[in-house]
C-alpha cells in the first residue's frame, strides 16, 4: 500500500462517526483518556511487580511462577482497558498520530511489549529460569514498557 492510500485511509478514520463525535464533545476525549490511563496504571502496576520480582527489586520471598499468576488478570485488564480506549483517541486524531513519531514508536513497542510477555517472559518464567535469566528477562520487558508509557505521554506534546 503505497502511502498516500495509507494516509487517506488515515483522514477517513479520522472523518468517522466516532472520530467527530469525539472531537466535537468537549468532555468525552478527556473521559475517554481518563480512563486509558486507568488503563495504563494497571497495566504498569502488573508489569512493575512481575517484572521487579524477576529483577530482584521487589517480593524477593515469593517465586516468580506465583507473582505472574497474582498479576496476570490484573496485566490482561489493563491491556483491554488500554486498547479500548486508545482506538477511539486515536480515532478522534488519527492525522495527528500519523505524523507523531511518538506515536509510531508507542504502537512499535507495544506490539513488542505483548509479544513478548505473551510469548517469551510468561513461557520462560513458568520453566522456572536461572536468576540471571530472570534479571535479563525482567529487564527487557520493563525497559519495553516503560518506552511505551514515555513515548505515550509524548504524544501530547507532539
Amino acid at each position: 500500500m503505497e502511502s498516500s492510500q495509507f494516509l487517506d485511509i488515515i483522514y477517513l478514520l479520522e472523518d468517522s462517526f466516532i472520530g467527530e463525535y469525539i472531537r466535537s464533545s468537549l468532555w468525552l476525549f478527556p473521559v475517554i483518556q481518563s480512563f486509558h490511563l486507568l488503563g495504563l496504571a494497571i497495566l504498569g502496576g502488573a508489569v512493575v511487580l512481575c517484572d521487579f520480582r524477576l529483577l530482584g527489586i521487589l517480593l524477593r520471598s515469593e517465586s516468580a511462577i506465583y507473582v505472574l499468576s497474582q498479576t496476570r488478570f490484573w496485566f490482561n485488564f489493563g491491556l483491554l482497558l488500554l486498547i479500548s480506549t486508545g482506538i477511539p483517541l486515536f480515532l478522534s486524531e488519527a492525522v495527528k498520530c500519523y505524523y507523531s513519531r511518538a506515536f509510531w514508536i508507542k504502537i512499535s513497542c507495544l506490539i513488542l511489549g505483548i509479544i513478548f510477555v505473551f510469548l517469551v517472559r510468561n513461557p520462560l518464567i513458568k520453566r522456572n529460569i536461572s536468576s540471571y535469566a530472570q534479571k535479563l528477562i525482567g529487564g527487557l520487558s520493563f525497559s519495553v514498557w516503560v518506552v511505551v508509557a514515555a513515548s505515550g505521554r509524548w504524544i501530547g506534546f507532539s
